[in-house]
């Protein structure tokens, strides 16, 4: 191996300890104290009431375990958004599992938590995956209310999507193992079954203070709205369970009995590990984003086999495109290149930069995969579109949209991996989140913005200096220096694979390591969901 090799090693896997540190932050809630009087009332927390619903040894992935991290600072925090979500197996039936964390402001929702919510929900919808709801929540946080309560991203979507997920036949489960309170009542009763941990669990509209508030009357949440009351008096629940492990039992022994379900059919077959070592990806992926790499070398360090059958190599160069398996699934593959090349014409073109011949080359690609029901992988380093005058002669715009058209209109399932850059346009083109991936992840490595945090900084810079001049104030280039640092930082913060996955932008910042695993969970999710439109790209510019 040779030195720039082992440096960028070096510095791939520091960003890794730094993930690592990160999540074990998020995964402790609302910290050793809050956890310990939670364990004192005889509840297992949020993460340990998954761990014991999901099929021991078997894999799963969670959601969004970074939002609201940084956010929501002067009201103390909100750790994981307060829930925590997973993926994964119940009685070998692969499932999707929210659980409030009652170890966060008592499980009270923020902005993030419905937003968090909402994408567990998306993901259930889109994939026709059983979810459960594991709810021990003290309702909306009331200093923020304005934000969570009336819009149409807010609680009450919530349950909006209870009753729409009904009738498209999606298994509901809700255990309410804590709290359950006002609006959030709804939750578990617009589930197809409902369980409550007896003197744990309460469900009611409003509690022992308000109810003796609004109308006078003195009773105990016990008696208002236990166990005993909703199994055996109101008949709003239809289970009770003793303690937490009762109820996550019982919906084991409900899971196992769920009939199999159409599949989407696409291809898969027995699985095999990439030839080339996995962990080479630390070593092959810069450290400095101006360095290049061959696109080439990571997918084969992803792929089955390390086999990828290339699609118009020759053409089109700054994208790749072609076929793999990935755990047995087949899957297109749609990857910037991040190699300086020299088209035919001995031209020479940007790594990282979509052409015009590489957007037209992508758009045929994404065609192909859905006339022949493979789903598609996105592999994201990029920094927009080429610009200036021969591009924009030449068509880019126009060719750039039929991709944005082609990745909007596409009816397979899209998986987005952020590796490096995810600048602009070039996001958008590339499947970004607005353009509905089943799943997009970050690796640490990963960068999301309008711009890079250099060329952001600079334009900043000059309009900020701009205004300071217009007041009369003289800028030396050390005042220059000092206003383009605070700028960068700011805007470098803002760019951090962190601050998306905060703010739910992507699904997560994972291990390039697991990028394997995360694509065949969600392949394997997405058969749970027939195609049921065909594919058509509408109008066009050709």
């Amino acid at each position: 191996m040779d030195i720039s090799f082992n440096k960028n090693e070096d510095h791939n896997k520091l960003l890794l300890s730094d993930l690592r540190k990160r999540l074990n932050t998020v995964k402790s809630g609302g910290g050793p104290k809050r956890i310990e009087k939670h364990h004192a009332k005889g509840k297992m927390t949020a993460r340990e009431r998954i761990n014991y619903l999901l099929d021991p040894k078997s894999d799963s992935i969670e959601i969004a375990a970074f939002a609201g991290d940084g956010m929501y600072e002067e009201h103390g925090g909100c750790p994981s958004g307060g829930v925590v979500v997973k993926i994964g197996y119940v009685q070998k039936k692969l499932c999707i599992v929210v659980a409030n964390d009652a170890t966060v402001k008592a499980g009270a929702w923020f902005p993030i938590t419905a937003k968090k919510n909402l994408r567990a929900q998306e993901i259930s919808i889109e994939n026709k995956l059983p979810i459960i709801y594991l709810v021990d929540s003290a309702g909306v946080y009331l200093p923020m209310q304005d934000e969570i309560f009336p819009d149409k991203e807010h609680f009450g979507r919530i349950f909006r999507n209870n009753a729409v997920m009904s009738s498209m036949g999606i298994t509901q489960i809700s255990a309410v193992m804590g709290s359950c309170v006002a609006g959030g009542a709804y939750l578990p009763i617009m589930s197809d079954e409902a369980l409550i941990v007896n003197k744990t669990g309460s469900i009611f509209l409003a509690g022992s203070y308000l109810v003796k508030a609004a109308i006078g009357e003195s009773i105990d949440n016990e008696t208002l709205g236990g166990a005993t009351t909703h199994c055996e008096i109101s008949g709003v629940t239809d289970y009770k369970a003793e303690d937490d492990k009762d109820a996550l039992d019982t919906i084991k022994n409900i899971v196992s009995k769920i009939g199999d379900f159409e599949k989407a059919g696409y291809n898969r077959i027995k699985a095999a590990q990439p030839t080339e070592n996995p962990e080479d990806i630390y070593g092959l992926l810069p450290g400095s984003r101006a360095e290049q790499y061959d696109m080439r070398e990571i997918i084969s360090r992803l792929v089955d086999n390390s086999d990828f059958e290339e699609y118009k190599a020759g053409y089109g160069q700054t994208i790749l495109t072609g076929y793999a398996r990935i755990d047995g699934w087949a899957v297109g593959i749609v990857a910037n290149q991040r190699k300086l090349v020299k088209t035919k014409k001995g031209e020479m073109q940007f790594g990282g930069v979509i052409y015009s011949d590489s957007a037209d080359k992508a758009t045929r690609f994404i065609a192909n995969c859905n006339q022949k029901k493979i789903p598609l992988v996105f592999l994201q380093d990029v920094t927009g579109f080429m610009v200036g005058s021969k591009s924009e002669h030449g068509g880019i715009i126009k060719d750039g949209a039929k991709m944005v058209n082609a990745v909007s209109n596409s009816v397979v399932p899209k998986f987005t991996v952020v590796i490096g850059n995810s600048y602009g346009a070039g996001n958008y083109a590339m499947c970004g989140k607005a353009y509905d991936p089943r799943l997009i992840v970050a690796w640490p490595s990963a960068e999301l913005a309008v711009m890079s945090g250099n060329s952001a900084a600079k334009v900043l810079l000059q309009i900020e200096t701009a205004s300071l001049k217009k007041q009369g104030e003289e800028i030396t280039p050390e005042v220059e220096k000092e206003l383009y640092d605070r700028i960068k930082a700011r805007y470098d913060r803002q760019i951090s694979p962190y601050y998306a996955a905060a703010r739910i932008w992507t699904d997560a910042v994972i291990d390039p390591l697991d990028t394997r695993k995360w694509i065949s969970m969600g392949i394997e999710a997405a058969n749970h969901a027939p195609i049921e439109k065909q594919f058509n790209l509408g109008v066009i510019q050709v």
